[in-house]
């Protein structure tokens, strides 16, 4: 990422569409259309994982898994293995707004159905396909269809509130459920090979259009997914398989008690041991998913926040110095080049910048932050370097209108005397702010982008409901925005030049 260029940060169930939650299918590739239209580089999205708790995509059942609530419907009915009556008992809803529960509710009897009419009368090259595809992600997926199936015999309990020999995979126990839920786990499996299939389709017409598209992977994991259940071995766990200390932030300016996030730490002495197996597998799948990965809370790597486990708060919490550089030379000796970018957003220590930037990191900068006359920051446009990506936002933060719309007087009025700009119109003003900046890479939020205001937030940091809802409507990829885009972007140089022919 080391050529001027910018994207769109945009997560899959945000895309429009009848069904209650964005999909893999057309509007996908309309929104692909659009980024070429608008002259862009990069897609940027959210983990594609399976969601669990809160709906949150950094909160899922599998590292590697990706979720079946994003299989198109109309796909299904492509190759074969649905009718349009079969659609009609999914949410026929497109009012910008992801309807979770009645998107699963309705998903599951669906796609139940296309699972037996592909194992009745699938063609011999996709049942081929189909147990290339079984091979070639064993390593995870015989675990996770195992795990979804075994939660959904529990009522969908907790792993770790299973009875004993599950929870502590006994050889015999596990073989027996297994055999007792053979087409439960093989139903998950098909799960994922028809969403890869639709995401590879995907990634493959953004590829043609030279669109790069940019993954997003949490530092932790959920505490209720597979792969704690199957590798507990690298996480702090004591012999009772409940985590030792778990994972959160100290107090700061925002917090006095700090975030206490409760997810299982890594073992870093077991997995140095190894060479980092785990993690390198965990990377090799998001390679081929994304092009570029944003690896989330980057700073636990130098150092992480660790609060003993049972505590009700973060305070009493301790920095643990983490692996460091072994760890991403390990990564680099086994898979080379690595695309990563560093979010090193919040509090920074020297040994985090020096990580960082030892790899060519690129580490993240967000517009509203530079203009927070709260407290001291690097992020105002003047004092960046060009390895970094500019963001008018990110999922985490209010959208730019709502942000504007909150700020004290004085924080407004720096803002229009920085920029040289009026209220009307203050989201453009800052996507020309990001788009005219040295950073290399900019990226807006599609909100930011149709100036949306706090109502369409992606979510609230420290809350549980009524987030990661936000769609975007049919007529939102307009000719005109993409037009107003591709203007920006050919005034600040970040359209992909052109090799020029020699003689």
């Amino acid at each position: 990422m080391n050529e001027r260029a910018s994207g769109i940060l945009l997560h899959p169930t945000s895309l429009p569409g009848k069904y209650g939650i964005g999909t893999l299918g057309k509007a996908a590739f309309d929104f692909i259309d659009f980024l070429t239209k608008a002259k862009q580089q990069y897609w940027q999205i959210l983990p594609l994982g399976p969601t669990g708790f809160g709906d949150s995509p950094y909160q899922c059942y599998s590292a590697h898994a990706g979720n079946p609530d994003l299989i198109d419907p109309d796909l299904l009915v492509k190759y074969g293995l649905l009718t349009q009556d079969d659609l009609k008992s999914q949410p026929q809803s497109d009012d910008g707004q992801v309807l979770y529960d009645k998107v699963q509710k309705a998903r599951l009897p669906m796609l139940e159905k296309a699972y037996h009419a592909f194992t009745a009368n699938a063609a011999d090259l996709d049942k081929l396909a189909y147990r290339n595809f079984l091979k070639g992600h064993a390593s995870w997926l015989n675990d996770y269809a195992l795990f979804r199936s075994l939660k959904e015999e529990s009522g969908n309990s907790p792993w770790y509130t299973w009875e004993a020999d599950l929870k502590f995979r006994n050889p015999e126990t596990l073989k027996a459920a297994e055999i007792r839920l053979a087409e439960k786990t093989d139903f998950h499996k098909f799960l994922q090979f028809v969403f890869f299939k639709q995401w590879t389709s995907v990634k493959d017409y953004a590829k043609k259009h030279k669109i790069k598209i940019i993954g997003d992977i949490p530092l932790y994991i959920s505490p209720d997914c597979a792969d704690a259940w199957a590798n507990p071995g690298v996480f702090e766990y004591d012999k009772d398989l409940n985590p030792i200390r778990v994972g959160g932030v100290p107090p700061d300016y925002f917090s006095e008690t700090g975030q206490l996030w409760g997810n299982p730490l890594f073992n870093w002495e077991v997995m140095k041991n190894d060479n980092y197996k785990w993690w390198i597998e965990r990377i090799k799948t998001n390679l081929s998913l994304y092009d570029v990965i944003r690896i989330d809370h980057f700073r636990g790597f130098a150092a992480y926040w660790a609060v003993p486990y049972g505590e009700a708060t973060a305070i009493n919490g301790a920095w643990i110095p983490g692996p460091g550089k072994d760890f991403f030379n390990a990564l680099l000796n086994e898979l080379g080049k690595l695309p990563i970018i560093a979010e090193d957003l919040g509090v920074m220590t020297p040994e985090v910048e020096d990580l960082r930037d030892s790899f060519g990191f690129p580490g993240m900068k967000i517009l509203e932050f530079a203009f927070d006359s709260s407290e001291e920051n690097d992020y105002i446009p003047y004092s960046y370097n060009k390895n970094c990506i500019v963001y008018t936002g990110t999922h985490d933060n209010d959208t730019v209108v709502g942000w504007f719309n909150k700020a004290s007087e004085a924080d407004k009025q720096q803002v229009l005397d920085y920029i040289n700009c009026t209220e009307k119109g203050i989201h453009w003003s800052f996507v020309r702010l990001a788009w005219a900046s040295v950073a290399n890479t900019a990226i807006v939020p599609m909100q930011d982008l149709l100036g949306l205001d706090s109502g369409s937030r992606m979510n609230l940091p420290g809350t549980t409901g009524g987030n990661w809802k936000w769609r975007t409507r049919l007529g939102d990829f307009s000719d005109e925005l993409a037009e107003s885009l591709a203007h920006l972007t050919k005034l600040y140089g970040r359209i992909k030049k052109s090799k020029s022919k020699t003689k």
